[in-house]
C-alpha cells in the first residue's frame, strides 16, 4: 500500500524551480530517505507533502488524502517536525507535550497512556520537569519527536532532524525512528548525512529539485558509472591536482587523506591507467579499485550531470 505519492509535483519560486516535476512512491512501513546537499529543494518537497504550499504543478497524496484538496483528512495522518520545530523553551518537557496534545486534540484517556510511553520511548522520563531551553541539541531533538508522535500519526515527515546534532545523539534518535517501524509508522526523512542514508529503506538523491536516482541503498550503488580507484600518498591535495590535468576522469575528489577517481571503463584497465599515470608523475602510492560508497555515488552522478570533476 503507497502512504505518499506523488506526481509531477512542481514548485517555483519566480524564476527558481526548486522541485521540478517530483514524482515518487513511497510504501506503508518504510524509511524513505531524501538525500541532498543545501539547496537541493528537500524542505520545499517536506512542506508540499505536509500541505503548508499548493504545488505551482502536479500532485501528492498522503494515504488517499490530497495535500491540497483534503487538508484536514490530511492532518489526521501526518505530522510534521520541521528543521526548527517549535518547541516553547520556556515550558517544560511534560508542558510541550501536553500542548501539543491539546493542538492534536487528543483525549485526556488517550494522553494517560501515550505521554508516559513517549518519554520512556525517547529517554526523557527524567527530564519531565525540566524546561525545553534548558536542554541539550539532541535532547530538544528527541523532545520535538515526542510532540510530533503524541496523536500517532500514520506518516512522520522529518526535515534534517539529525542537523548540528551530535553523533552520539544522531544514533539514540536513529534507534528511536528504528522502534517506529515496528508500529507500522512510515517514515520520510530528508537528510544530507549520506551514512544516515544508509540506514534507509529506500533513497532519493535530489539535485535542484530533480530526483535523479533512486532505489535501496544497494540499488543506488550500482548506478555507479565506471570504476572506483582510491590512491593513498603523500600530499593527496598536489596529487590529485596533477592527476586531474593528465587523465580524463568523470569525477574525482578528496575524501579524507585519500583520492577517489572515478574513470570510464573496465575496473582492470582502470585501475592500470591510474598506475601507470602516478608512476609518470613519480608519485608513490597504494591504488585498488574499491566498493563505492552512496557519497561515491551521488557526488559521481551531480558532477556527471554538471560534466565537471570537483573536490569532495
Amino acid at each position: 500500500m503507497e502512504a505518499i505519492r506523488t506526481q509531477g509535483l512542481t514548485q517555483n519560486f519566480g524564476d527558481n524551480t526548486a522541485v521540478n516535476n517530483l514524482t515518487l512512491s513511497v510504501k506503508a512501513g518504510e524509511v524513505f530517505g531524501l538525500v541532498g546537499p543545501d539547496g537541493a529543494g528537500k524542505t520545499t518537497v517536506m512542506r508540499l507533502l505536509a500541505g503548508l504550499m499548493a504545488p505551482t504543478s502536479g500532485d501528492a497524496w498522503v494515504y488517499d488524502c490530497h495535500t491540497v484538496k483534503d487538508p484536514e483528512q490530511l492532518r489526521n495522518h501526518i505530522s510534521y517536525m520541521p528543521q526548527r520545530f517549535g518547541l516553547y523553551q520556556d515550558l517544560t518537557v511534560q508542558e510541550n507535550i501536553d500542548f501539543y496534545a491539546d493542538l492534536y486534540n487528543v483525549s485526556r484517556q488517550t494522553r494517560k497512556e501515550k505521554i508516559p510511553e513517549l518519554l520512556a520511548f525517547s529517554n526523557m522520563t527524567a527530564f519531565r520537569d525540566r524546561q525545553a531551553g534548558k536542554l541539550s541539541g539532541g535532547m530538544k531533538q528527541k523532545l520535538a519527536l515526542a510532540c510530533a508522535l503524541v496523536h500517532t500519526p500514520q506518516v512522520l515527515l522529518l526535515d534534517e532532524p539529525t542537523n548540528g546534532v551530535d553523533p552520539l545523539s544522531r544514533r539514540d534518535f536513529w534507534r528511536i525512528l528504528y522502534r517506529l517501524l515496528e508500529e507500522k509508522v512510515t517514515i520520510f526523512v530528508s537528510t544530507a548525512y549520506l551514512d544516515e542514508a544508509e540506514r534507509c529503506t529506500r533513497i532519493g538523491l535530489l539535485h535542484k529539485g530533480r530526483m535523479i536516482l533512486s532505489g535501496t541503498p544497494d540499488e543506488v550503488k550500482k548506478h555507479m558509472s565506471g570504476a572506483l580507484v582510491e590512491i593513498r600518498c603523500n600530499e593527496p591535495r598536489q596529487v590529485l591536482a596533477s592527476l586531474r590535468e593528465s587523465m580524463t576522469l568523470v569525477a574525482a575528489g578528496l575524501f579524507g587523506a585519500k583520492i577517489h577517481l572515478v574513470l570510464d571503463g573496465d575496473a582492470s584497465q582502470a585501475l592500470a591507467a591510474v598506475k601507470e599515470k602516478l608512476a609518470t608523475l613519480g608519485v608513490e602510492a597504494e591504488t585498488e579499485i574499491v566498493v563505492p560508497s552512496l557519497e561515491d555515488v551521488f557526488i559521481s552522478q551531480i558532477l556527471s550531470s554538471e560534466g565537471s570533476v570537483s573536490d569532495a
